[in-house]
């Protein structure tokens, strides 16, 4: 899912800089810097690939924060990903411990929900953003009787992919090469 928050990204481009200055090859940490950006965008990828199009449809997105237990959006992956949904048409819940407030006053048109199963009623997928403690001990199956479609993309590989399955879900994680077919839609 990549790096957010304002320490990291900003040295990585302030270290290409200097590179770049000093007549050496800032290639590798300019490619970093890409590939972060890329992964982003691979959320969208994925739910378009499993959903088709995306308008229209709801999408639950746990962590709005760049790391756990701070209420930091700065540079944040999950804001990206959000605005991005809503550019083509889904509705897009969030929940996240601590961030949510802060969320709405960015993007007003992200609803937020009081819990993590409230957040996922009747959502198309489900996307872990953000690794939060509160999202390790999960019901799956409470999870799956509120979702419309009970997809996953795992976008910190924290699930174990066999128990997600076994649970009803198509799990989607991020680099490891592990997906599963569509469940037959109830």
């Amino acid at each position: 899912m990549g790096f957010g928050g304002s320490c990291f990204p900003k040295d990585l481009r302030a270290l290409a800089h200097m590179a770049d200055e000093a007549g050496l090859h800032p290639q590798l940490l300019r490619a970093v810097i890409d590939i972060n950006r890329d992964q982003r965008k691979l959320v969208g990828e994925k739910l378009r690939r499993l959903l088709g199009s995306l308008a229209g449809k709801r999408i639950t997105l746990y962590g709005l924060t760049f790391k756990p237990n701070t209420d930091d959006l700065r540079d944040a992956p999950a804001l990206d990903i959000v605005r991005f949904l809503l550019g083509e048409g889904a509705t897009v819940v969030g929940f996240d411990p601590a961030g949510m407030e802060h969320a709405k006053r960015l993007i007003p048109e992200l609803a937020v929900a009081p819990d993590p199963y409230q957040a996922a009623v009747d959502a198309d997928a489900l996307v872990l953003v953000t690794e939060w403690n509160v999202f390790k001990q999960l019901d799956w199956a409470r999870l799956r009787r509120v979702m419309h479609q009970a997809i996953l993309i795992d976008g910190r590989n924290m699930y174990d992919p066999l128990r997600i399955r076994d649970a009803g879900f198509v799990y989607e994680g991020i680099g490891i090469g592990c997906s599963s077919p569509l469940p037959v839609p109830r």
